[in-house]
């Protein structure tokens, strides 16, 4: 069970049409979450989004509560940095820290100059090739609620972790479906990938009258077992 768990807290961490004519992030976002598994709740995460013209910071920090906060009290803190283009986020540094199992430390560095991502974790230093629409695990939440707008079925893009990179392909569903989380009910929009292999599927639920901001996530391993991110506050500054 440990062991699930720590993947799954490693886990809670394009193409090439023109979203142009689509409104402008919001300014600032605030958000809490919280993540359940195995009939407890495991963590609460607080997330901030701030634009500052056209470029963006998001922080996340994941703390471990209840029964997970008396065997492993980790605290993990996630930025992406970046800028807003026509095609959505473009990422440029990207962070993963730990305060307990700090050899998990991971971090990215985007040069879209030279196409190449730089990937620094416990292996070592690593430049890999970094290609158009590549985005990292925090950005690609907040970069989904401005692609979903353009109503394509299908997104297709690689994600970087600071450790690997994955080619994911999410579909959108077609309609609408009014699903409960803690903080309200809301109108959404179901976002989903089919993974291969070793790949973690992601279910992901958009509120669609509030800027397409994920208010449910479910994140599953390739054994099945799950993880529930639930929405318990959200504040979205215009």
């Amino acid at each position: 069970m440990r062991k699930n768990i720590a993947i799954f807290l490693t886990a809670l961490t394009l193409t090439s049409i023109s979203f142009s004519t689509l409104a402008d992030p919001p300014t600032k976002i605030q958000a809490s979450y919280d993540v359940m598994g195995f009939g407890f709740t495991l963590a609460n995460i607080t997330e901030t989004f701030t634009r500052t013209q056209d470029n963006y910071q998001i922080e996340s920090v994941t703390k471990a509560v209840g029964m997970l906060a008396r065997f492993k009290p980790e605290t993990i803190r996630v930025t992406s940095q970046g800028k807003i283009t026509a095609q959505g986020l473009q990422p440029l540094a990207f962070s993963l820290v730990r305060d307990v199992d700090t050899h998990k430390n991971a971090s990215a560095k985007f040069n879209w100059e030279k196409a190449i991502i730089t990937h620094s974790d416990y292996k070592g230093v690593i430049d890999l090739p970094l290609v158009t629409g590549t985005q990292d695990r925090l950005s690609v939440l907040y970069h989904l609620p401005i692609v979903t707008q353009s109503n394509q079925a299908e997104y297709k893009f690689n994600i970087s972790d600071g450790n690997n990179i994955e080619n994911y392909a999410f579909s959108l569903s077609p309609n609408e479906r009014e699903i409960t989380v803690p903080l309200d009910s809301f109108k959404t929009r179901h976002v989903t990938n089919t993974p291969t292999g070793e790949e973690v599927k992601y279910d992901i639920w958009m509120a669609t009258e509030h800027n397409y901001f994920p208010c449910k996530i479910i994140v599953t391993d390739a054994k099945g077992s799950k993880l529930t991110q639930v929405l318990t506050q959200l504040t979205i500054t215009p």
